[in-house]
């Protein structure tokens, strides 16, 4: 069984009482951490592609003209041998877009800089299952899942999306603009692959939001083009493919410095891990202590992270609570959580408590390393994906299906019989 943490709230500040701002922002693929990121996760897969139970934990480094790609590996002498780190890296950089030499990060031409190595014995003798062993977790940590209603009542978006609405709309702006890059050139020919938004969403003295406040938007772009241009195309053809009618912005900033003509790797070195929040909430919810690009799901910095977003979407979604946050902690080479918190910042539907949600958790879902991994699928190459406009709110992914809340109702009727 998990031990029953206590649920402490910290006290009320003004903002519940009068209303606020908060805001959340996002970056695009072309971004120098999301380049690492990427670069990462690609690994990742062609590992996973020629064997499933690899243990990967890879991170890389772009600046101007190079790329340096470190870390542990431990997978099958074929899939050793068949999988080309070099290749894999340019093939990314190639279709993220950096195909410019002017900017000084193109894919045929960077420098890259191999120093993956194999993993340490120590930690597969502790994770491994063996006859008399469950598999355990990779490492110590604590992790976070959250969900809330605040996109799905407000936007009227179909389907359930259950996250803030400030990293949903930072994410689409930044997506879109990169659909556009691509697909839709001709409209907006001057874009390159760099670029960053940040949404200000206004909320009630209750903590619901009623209004997008102020857009703010930064885009790479060729050296020739007038920032005029690039704000009336961001007003015209952006924004209202990215906000509802009801939902405009009441202000909206474009560039700000000016110019953002040199950026990407070459503008900013760039890591794997360093967009943490972009990746999960936001700020909106908690984040642990570890990133996820470049881990296999051994690690449950990344696959405990889903797990409890999985479990936190499904208790939303089954009506017990309108915004949910779990946490949970693992020792490494432990398979089961060495605690488990249930937080509803008092959303609760009525004859709930966070107790009771805690103990519908703990019956409806397995939270061990080896559980999460079977019950999510997560040892498939499925991890190039959630690199780029965060891991979660995008129902391609496993932990976003809403396939638990049979079990959560199921276990919830048993509490109240």
């Amino acid at each position: 069984m998990f031990n029953l943490s206590l649920n402490v709230r910290p006290p009320l500040t003004a903002h519940h009482y009068m209303g606020y701002l908060f805001t959340s922002e996002s970056v695009s693929e072309g971004h120098p951490d999301k380049v690492a990121d990427q670069i990462s996760d690609a690994i990742l897969d062609a590992y996973l592609k020629k064997d499933p139970e690899s243990r990967v934990a890879v991170e890389t480094m772009v600046t101007t003209n190079l790329v340096v790609l470190a870390g542990e590996v431990r997978a099958t002498e074929y899939a050793s041998a068949s999988v080309n780190h070099e290749a894999i890296a340019r093939r990314v950089i190639r279709d993220i877009g950096y195909t410019y030499h002017e900017l000084q990060f193109h894919w045929k031409t960077v420098v890259v800089i191999d120093h993956v190595h194999g993993q340490s014995l120590d930690i597969a003798q502790g994770v491994d299952a063996g006859d008399t062993k469950a598999q355990g977790a990779g490492d110590q940590g604590m992790m976070f899942g959250f969900a809330c209603t605040e996109v799905d009542r407000v936007a009227g978006i179909e389907g359930r999306v259950l996250m803030p609405m400030p990293l949903y709309y930072a994410h689409r702006l930044v997506e879109e603009l990169a659909r556009i890059r691509k697909s839709d050139n001709s409209c907006m020919p001057y874009l390159r692959p760099d670029s960053k938004s940040q949404v200000t969403v206004k909320y009630d003295k209750r903590g619901a939001p009623v209004a997008i406040d102020t857009v703010v938007l930064s885009t790479q772009h060729a050296p020739d083009v007038d920032q005029k241009q690039i704000r009336e195309d961001v007003e015209h053809r952006l924004i209202p493919k990215v906000f509802p009618a009801t939902l405009m912005p009441r202000e909206l900033l474009v560039n700000p410095t000016g110019r953002f003509v040199t950026g990407g790797p070459h503008g900013d070195t760039g890591l794997t891990g360093r967009k943490i929040i972009v990746d999960t909430y936001g700020g909106r919810g908690a984040h642990g202590g570890g990133a996820f690009s470049g881990k296999d799901p051994s690690k449950v910095d990344r696959s405990a992270a889903y797990a409890l977003r999985h479990v936190a979407k499904n208790v939303v979604a089954a009506g017990l609570a309108d915004k949910v946050e779990i946490q949970a902690a693992y020792a490494i080479g432990c398979d089961r959580p060495v605690s488990l918190v249930v937080d509803s910042a008092n959303t609760a539907r009525r004859g709930f408590t966070d107790a009771d949600l805690h103990r519908i958790v703990e019956s409806a879902f397995d939270l061990t390393p080896a559980g999460i991994a079977c019950r999510l699928r997560l040892k498939r190459p499925i991890y190039g994906r959630t690199a780029t406009y965060g891991h979660f709110g995008r129902s391609s992914f496993p932990w976003e299906q809403l396939d638990g809340t049979e079990a959560i109702l199921q276990a919830a009727n048993g509490l109240l019989a």
